[in-house]
């Protein structure tokens, strides 16, 4: 045989190669894995949407436990990027060493960190789907063509989380230590970021701060989608949501080369 023949796989089956591990990982225990999303939403629906619903009647002109479900999808997709690449990642990186044993082939750093991005999009994706079929089939949201349209926003979620997950992932040296992210950050964009009440309710000087979330971009898409109302206003927000991912993409697969190689 002659080695200098051999060529290696190209760019886009090393990235999927990595997202295909993940993807075999989370099927060995798929009950597990995808059960909790079909019920989690059903659990928040009832505590919160039946019981702040009696106090408010409608916001943004519809029901508010429409409004609660209309974003509930993209909270899902969060959580689970989130999670993913802290908990996850960090398992991988410091008491599985799989990351060890995937950069023994043909993968580099860049591969294997662009495939976990890309895998976690496909959860977020997974997981608002699920939330948006239990709410459909508990007549809490009608299915329109916008909705259709949410488990593709779920994705980029997943894309946009994941990677600012990682950045932080890359500079921790306990796993306790994730509890700062998952609590300090991950959990005020869910409370703050339009999915529990609309972002106009709070004060001006708030809602400045809150435009760097990229959560809240997110969900105006979603709110968009459902009430088939299109602005101005939502070119800025694909435009945050693209330069987002792909600024803190990059920052965070230079931090994670640096972690594991250094």
């Amino acid at each position: 045989m002659n080695y200098s023949e051999i060529k290696p796989p190209s760019i886009a089956n090393r990235i999927y190669s990595v997202w295909f591990r993940h993807y075999r990982v989370y099927i060995k225990n798929i009950f597990s894995n995808g059960f909790p999303p079909f019920v989690e939403p059903l659990i928040f629906l009832l505590g919160m949407g039946l019981g702040l619903g009696r106090y408010l009647s409608k916001v943004d002109n519809m029901p508010y436990i429409q409004y609660l479900a209309t974003g509930l999808p993209l909270a899902s997709a969060m959580f689970t990027s989130a999670f993913e690449c802290t908990i996850g990642t960090f398992i991988r990186i410091e008491f599985q060493k799989a990351y060890d044993g995937m950069l023994t082939g043909p993968v580099t750093i860049n591969n294997l960190f662009t495939g976990e991005i890309i895998w976690c999009g496909t959860k977020g994706a997974f997981y608002s789907s699920a939330v948006l079929t239990v709410f459909i089939l508990c007549n809490t949201l009608e299915l329109t063509p916008g909705l259709i349209l949410i488990p593709a926003v779920g994705f980029i979620v997943g894309v946009m989380v994941s990677p600012l997950s990682l950045l932080f992932t890359s500079f921790v040296k306990t796993i306790n230590t994730l509890n700062f992210f998952l609590t300090g950050l991950i959990t005020p964009m869910f409370m703050f970021s339009g999915i529990i009440f609309p972002v106009s309710n709070l004060p001006a000087w708030i809602q400045w701060i809150i435009e760097v979330f990229p959560l809240v971009h997110a969900v105006n898409l979603v709110h968009a989608l459902s009430a088939g109302s299109f602005k101005t206003r939502l070119i800025f927000d694909i435009i945050y949501c693209i330069a987002f991912t792909a600024v803190v993409s990059y920052i965070a697969i230079k931090r994670m080369e640096k972690r594991i190689m250094y």
